[in-house]
């Protein structure tokens, strides 16, 4: 099962509109442990991080957002953002060399770059606009991400031809 691209599509059924960003990021989380669960794998918010925090913490270890166990399978610890955070991705690839399997689930307006190995990016795009208080806004609808149809081979035909008005109708001879 590729899982980036099943939580991909679990995610892309939220339907959310003119949400702060806190509000994104909790329904995402949210969204990411009823995957885990309706797959019967048991999943933990906040679940410990192989990397330790640093000094004077360094004793502690930093946390993810989500940790799932899946029985017989490697873990799935995933992140969700929507900003490009280096501490983020170094602590999903420490959490890849260590065996498990690291999903970023990335979300926002515009591109997002790919993330290096062995992280896999769950995009989730929203649009995204200032509200009424002056704060971003964003909202998300199911298959809002479509790619634009493809266009045919052939060129329609098309004819012009000269309106004639009749007397009266504002036609151009009428002065």
């Amino acid at each position: 099962m590729d899982l980036a691209a099943a939580l991909g599509a679990h995610l892309d059924r939220l339907s959310f509109a003119d949400r702060g960003t806190d509000e994104v990021t909790e329904l995402l989380i949210e969204a990411v442990v009823g995957w885990a669960r309706e797959q019967g794998w048991r999943a933990y918010r906040r679940a410990a991080s192989v990397v330790p925090l640093p000094a004077p913490y360094d004793r502690q270890f930093s946390v993810v957002d989500v940790g799932i166990a899946r029985p017989g399978d490697a873990p799935v610890v995933v992140e969700v953002d929507h900003a490009d955070r280096r501490r983020t991705l170094d602590k999903l690839v420490a959490e890849g060399a260590a065996g498990r399997v690291a999903l970023w689930v990335r979300w926002g307006a515009g591109r997002m770059s790919a993330p290096p190995e062995p992280v896999r990016l769950v995009a989730f795009p929203v649009i995204s606009r200032r509200g009424p208080s002056g704060g971003r806004v964003h909202s998300h609808a199911p298959g809002a991400d479509r790619p634009a149809p493809e266009h045919s081979e052939a060129a329609g035909e098309y004819t012009s031809q000269a309106m004639h008005l009749e007397d009266g109708q504002g036609g151009p001879d009428d002065t």
